[in-house]
């Protein structure tokens, strides 16, 4: 199987020597559950990189990013509009972060910044029933990592919430059998968690205020279940691929 990473987001030059690039952290993401996925990085931000065809790839994975999906970007519109051919033709799609915000807005929901302001730390986010891709034991809440102050507020029509808690009312929705997102980050550890807090912390006005930062770093004490949702995405991808729509043309 290839996912192909629509990378919308760079990693802050402060941080690429010790942690690198978003592409190879999803990878490393993937391979947590199937090392044997191949994965091919597609540059959206900076060489405009959108994929041809939907079927370029197996399935799609949306990065974070640090832009809205309101801000005048040249290469939202048409990002948008792959999402939107991408689920017309029934190839997974997976948000992350912006990813989960900007398919939001492609499929018709709406974003904004939102007043509870930043959310970083260890986030608790509570399962809102079972689907066919959770593998595993039941659970009915998973601890991930996060770092927005966008938020979804207003959900696309026929888009059911799979998982929400008290800061973030639609942190994972799914669409049909074909797409799913998520607003907390997965791919993070906490070494990074807690460098990007750091270094958001130290960035004055626009940055994360000093009570939120030594609150979230706090957190980071706690667990997390990336492993969880590492084998639950693959398992996604997998599933919603058999279900047609995903035959990959030849490169």
């Amino acid at each position: 199987m290839k996912i192909g990473v629509l990378e919308t987001g760079k990693v802050n030059p402060a941080l690429v020597s010790d942690y690198g690039p978003y592409v190879p952290m999803f990878r490393d993401f993937l391979h947590k559950a199937d090392p044997t996925i191949e994965v091919e990085g597609w540059d959206v931000v900076e060489e405009g990189r959108i994929p041809d065809s939907p079927h370029a790839a197996d399935g799609w994975l949306v990065t974070g990013s640090k832009f809205g999906v309101y801000d005048p970007e040249p290469w939202i519109a048409p990002l948008k509009d792959f999402l939107r051919e991408t689920y017309a033709a029934k190839v997974p799609i997976v948000g992350i972060c912006f990813g989960h915000q900007i398919l939001a807005e492609a499929m018709g929901g709406k974003v904004v910044k939102s007043d509870r302001g930043w959310g970083c730390g260890v986030h608790t986010y509570a399962l809102e029933g079972l689907e066919p891709w959770m593998t595993g034991p039941a659970r009915d809440q998973l601890n991930v990592h996060a770092m927005h102050q966008d938020q979804v507020v207003e959900k696309p029509p026929g888009a059911r919430v799979i998982a929400s808690s008290n800061f973030c009312d639609y942190a994972g929705l799914a669409y049909g059998d074909h797409a799913l997102s998520i607003q907390p980050h997965p791919e993070f550890d906490a070494a990074y968690e807690a460098d990007l807090i750091r270094l958001r912390a130290s960035a004055g006005g626009a940055g994360i205020p000093e009570d939120v930062a030594a609150r979230a770093l706090r957190t980071l004490e706690s667990g997390v279940d990336n492993d969880v949702l590492a084998e639950w995405i693959v398992a996604f991808f997998r599933r919603a691929a058999g279900k047609g729509g995903a035959e990959r043309e030849s490169a």
